[in-house]
């Protein structure tokens, strides 16, 4: 394997602290304000230990071990063919494992502890010709639920995911969205303790991401164990409290998103009017520019670069309306910890 940078990764113990609320927008400054503890019962662990995995030629799982508590939502991240969907089926009994084992406080996860699980697949799980309603309470019932409380809980979670009109609808005749929501209900219906979910908030609207968003941190708030994985790096900044990120099926870095982010050499976003894409920065001997977004440049700093410089040849370039020094972005930790 290629030599990586260096982060936190934690391994065999789990971080007990619980917190509420999302970051909103980044911080101004390169302290930002840490999300504010919580009060809830944490529930269990769910232990991934030394899990690997081979198809053919392809080791898709490296003796891969991570530990997602109960009570907050862990981000789980990679790029494509990481071995995050291995990961997952492997957690549902869904994959075989070459080595390795899957426990849920402390016992190997089985048949009876997968019952109180709730699963979420990136592809469709549901059946497009079955009406919502039919659909999710024949889940519900398959996970041990009699039929009133089937019912029950299949309309309490059309109602919470806002497609409670749709209960009499086919799957087929739903958006994207809409099926999104149903496929939540279906994994949510049976109350789990653990929630594992494949890309739930892709192809989702803004309304659709608040809403799905919103229970996520919910159930873990309420003590659930909320592991899910995503490529929408901005949205899981916003919603995690923790993240592990693994490539080619080993964890490269792993923590709390305030320590992830807050480590590392210094970030400046400026601002330059008239020069859209950075062209005055790039140029700047110690300055290598990390992202472009409609004119606002992120640069790192080696620790031998002044700032004054940087602001000096900002200047020389137009009018600066922006300078500021701010705290790694999740999208940044991202691509350095999986870079060769």
């Amino acid at each position: 394997m290629p030599n990586r940078p260096t982060y936190p990764v934690i391994r065999g113990t789990c971080r007990r602290r619980l917190w509420s609320g999302y970051w909103g927008t980044h911080a101004q400054t390169s302290e930002p304000t840490p999300k504010q503890p919580y009060a809830a019962a944490v529930a269990g662990v769910l232990d991934i230990d030394s899990l690997s995995r081979r198809f053919g030629t392809v080791t898709a799982l490296d003796k891969l071990s991570l530990c997602v508590p109960s009570g907050q939502v862990v981000g789980f991240l990679g790029p494509n063919g990481a071995g995050k969907t291995t990961t997952m089926r492997a957690i549902f009994g869904l994959t075989d494992l070459d080595a390795g084992s899957v426990r849920w406080n402390g016992v190997p996860v089985g048949p009876d502890q997968r019952r109180r699980f709730g699963y979420m697949p990136e592809e469709r799980g549901l059946y497009p010709n079955m009406l919502v309603a039919e659909q999710i309470e024949y889940l519900g019932r398959l996970h041990g639920m009699n039929n009133a409380a089937a019912a029950a809980g299949t309309m309490r979670w059309l109602e919470r995911l806002e497609v409670a009109d749709r209960a009499t609808s086919k799957v087929e005749a739903l958006s994207h969205g809409n099926q999104q929501r149903v496929q939540l209900a279906a994994a949510l219906v049976h109350d789990p303790e653990v929630l594992v979910l494949d890309e739930p908030l892709a192809g989702l609207d803004p309304t659709g991401i608040d809403v799905i968003g919103e229970v996520l941190v919910e159930q873990a708030h309420s003590g659930r164990c909320v592991l899910f994985s995503s490529h929408q790096l901005d949205l899981v900044e916003d919603l995690c409290e923790s993240v592990s990120i693994i490539d080619h099926g080993r964890l490269v870095a792993s923590g709390s998103v305030d320590e992830l982010t807050a480590t590392g050499a210094r970030r400046l976003t400026v601002r330059v009017d008239g020069d859209r894409e950075g062209a005055w920065a790039r140029a700047i001997r110690g300055v290598t520019v990390s992202e472009v977004h409609g004119g606002e440049v992120r640069l790192v700093l080696d620790d031998s670069t002044n700032s004054d410089a940087v602001l000096d040849a900002a200047r020389a370039s137009g009018r600066v309306t922006e300078f500021l020094f701010e705290r790694r972005r999740l999208s940044e930790v991202f691509r350095e910890a999986v870079s060769r």
